[in-house]
């Protein structure tokens, strides 16, 4: 068991780009009061506009509220109005449906732009700083099961350590089943779950982690 391993478990709320039941949602946040942790959504604006129910219903579980666009769209190729436009219409979903102000805190879509000084520094003028991830599971992948989102997710936070921010999605079916074994196993070797904010990230609107490898557009 190590000391001090603080995991924050983020989960990016998007309308599915592969098939599934749209119920994802819904079983991530069950699984996540079961077990009695919190972690960070990233909401899209026109998935807020789908579920605002489930979007105010996870602000008042506690769990942090950031903003992952509206459109969903690699923001590196919007002109700078088109950017600002995007960046408001979700702050503005997400401001009506949860009464939260996602400010600053922004998650860049497939973390497209992330290293695109000119991008970040939009961001920043629009009152946000970009949260990359230290692990990623994976699951969105077709051939990924609840066992190999487990297995990637446990071993990629221990071997980072202490701050660790990992990427999961709403709506892949392997998430919320992969949920109870990864939150207890993590707990066995000294975890505990924090937001975020809770990270002691600082006040200013440089990004935070590390932004996805350079991949290619078909994903």
């Amino acid at each position: 068991m190590r000391e001090g391993l603080r995991v924050a478990l983020t989960f990016d709320a998007e309308h599915p780009d592969r098939r599934n039941d749209g119920g994802g949602a819904r079983r991530v946040l069950d699984a996540l009061a079961r077990a009695g942790v919190v972690g960070t959504f990233f909401l899209q604006g026109r998935w807020v506009q789908a579920h605002p129910d489930l979007a105010h219903e996870l602000a008042d579980a506690g769990h942090q509220v950031g903003s992952h666009s509206h459109y969903h769209a690699r923001m590196h190729l919007f002109h700078r109005s088109g950017f600002a436009t995007d960046v408001r219409a979700a702050e503005a979903a997400i401001r009506q449906a949860t009464g939260i102000d996602p400010r600053p805190w922004f998650r860049l879509p497939f973390g497209s732009g992330a290293r695109n000084p000119q991008l970040i520094e939009q961001l920043a003028g629009l009152g946000y700083r970009h949260v990359g991830w230290h692990v990623e599971a994976r699951e969105w992948r077709a051939h990924e099961s609840a066992t190999s989102v487990e297995e990637r997710t446990v071993a990629g936070t221990l071997a980072h350590g202490d701050g660790v921010i990992v990427l999961l999605h709403t709506w892949p079916d392997p998430v919320a089943r992969a949920l109870p074994r990864i939150t207890s196993r993590l707990r066995d070797a000294g975890a505990s779950f924090v937001r975020v904010d809770e990270l002691g990230l600082g006040s200013g609107l440089a990004p935070v982690a590390e932004p996805r490898p350079a991949a290619p557009l078909a994903i």
